[in-house]
């Protein structure tokens, strides 16, 4: 009896030693699950003068692209002189260049560079380029495993700004955008590369990434499909079926001609839809019943009220934390009730940060946000009682800060248009 409590008490010790290097991955875009919220604790609340500790920085290629981690390695799709997309597998503890897998994508495109963070498994790494390149590179052997173009495959016209996706990973399969006028969201197998199905068209390609959940007790696929300008032709929220692609619900009324956030599940099968360039906001509550999924909405705010221009809502301890700003408006990082009601905004306050369009994410109860414009990097309580600053400290210089932040093991992966740092949020 004491050899097996002995055993059970070692398999429990390296289980949940697992679970904790697990959790303190950041594999993908937007986090562990795609909600911006990282499963960290032990960061700092106060931060010296000067700012966190900066672990190490380099330079890489002109973009946006942030960093998915995990491991201890870190992996950005680079963009070398508009001819090379360069995967990059970096050490998380001090930067040094593990490995590199290079393919040529010539083209060039308004915004230019990389784009969005790869996907990263056990075994290999999922990325999508600016020319719509899908690839797939073994971790260990660092060889292509498999490419797609997704342009040439769904013959579609790219984006005005080309492609910006990160891959969804979904049990066997790898989901991306499909870009193409007869196919909205494909689904690859993740080892071989063959297509397992594709979704009806949904809208003019956008910038939304995949991405999962369940509604009316149903685990779908989230996708987004962009109007064009003048709205002649509409785009589309939809829920789609895992196992076949196919549309279960669609939702028209809320239209963006350049779709960037992800729909936000809010609970109760609620979604906030948000964007920018003047598309405004909606929350819709989208049931299943006997004839199928029935989609209701609940409450549109205006371009002037609420809109995300580029960066994800995030919801927290039933509250929303926006980056509520846009080309047209700007209303600052706002908080929300989850039925639509605004709690405050920085731009109501003096002397507060207007945070640009920048990206934030929430880890052991603090608001992690950077100003895109001035390169700030704030850390700030998340409370519906009012704006709680608690830190601030100036980390990257340049134009367009929009990359998507990336937090493992209190380490922040932060980039400007030439440089990646890492910086030590850790309680010294």
């Amino acid at each position: 009896m004491n050899l097996y409590r002995s055993v059970f008490a070692l398999t429990l010790l390296f289980s949940l030693a697992g679970m904790t290097a697990q959790a303190a991955d950041w594999p993908q875009y937007l986090g562990p699950d795609r909600t911006g919220i990282a499963n960290e604790k032990g960061l700092a609340r106060t931060w010296p003068e000067g700012g966190p500790k900066e672990l190490w920085k380099i330079t890489v290629g002109e973009g946006y692209a942030g960093a998915a981690i995990r491991d201890g390695e870190v992996y950005v799709l680079d963009r070398v002189e508009d001819k090379t997309d360069i995967l990059r597998c970096l050490s998380l503890a001090d930067g040094k260049e593990l490995w590199n897998y290079t393919y040529t994508a010539e083209g060039k495109y308004g915004h230019n560079g990389s784009r969005t963070p790869p996907t990263v498994d056990e075994k290999y790494v999922y990325s999508v380029g600016l020319m719509g390149d899908l690839v797939c590179v073994d971790r260990k052997s660092h060889q292509l495993v498999w490419q797609k173009n997704l342009i040439k495959e769904f013959n579609g016209t790219p984006p005005n700004w080309g492609v910006g996706q990160s891959p969804l990973l979904y049990k066997k399969l790898v989901i991306v955008n499909a870009q193409g006028p007869d196919a909205g969201v494909a689904a690859y197998d993740r080892v071989t590369g063959d297509l397992v199905w594709k979704s009806p068209r949904i809208g003019l390609p956008g910038y939304a990434s995949p991405s999962i959940a369940t509604l009316g007790g149903v685990e779908q696929l989230l996708a987004m499909g962009a109007s064009n300008r003048d709205k002649t032709e509409l785009g589309s929220t939809v829920g789609i079926s895992l196992e076949d692609g196919s549309i279960l619900w669609k939702y028209e009324n809320w239209q963006c001609w350049i779709p960037i956030p992800n729909p936000t599940p809010l609970g109760d099968d609620k979604l906030l839809i948000s964007g920018g360039y003047g598309a405004g906001s909606a929350i819709i509550q989208v049931t299943k019943g006997a004839s199928g999924f029935d989609v209701k909405e609940l409450k549109v705010l205006d371009a002037d009220t609420c809109g995300s221009q580029i960066h994800q809502p995030i919801v927290y301890k039933d509250h929303i934390y926006i980056n509520n700003n846009s080309n047209e408006k700007t209303n600052g990082l706002s908080c929300f009730t989850l039925d639509g009601t605004l709690k405050w905004k920085t731009t109501d306050l003096p002397d507060a940060p207007q945070f640009d369009r920048g990206s934030l994410i929430i880890a052991d109860d603090l608001i992690i946000a950077l100003d895109a414009k001035s390169g700030i990097v704030y850390l700030v309580e998340p409370s519906p009682d009012g704006y709680k600053q608690l830190a601030q400290a100036p980390v990257v210089e340049g134009r367009e800060l929009f990359g998507p932040l990336a937090l493992s093991d209190g380490k922040l992966l932060v980039r400007s248009q030439d440089t990646l740092k890492c910086l030590d949020l850790k309680k010294s």
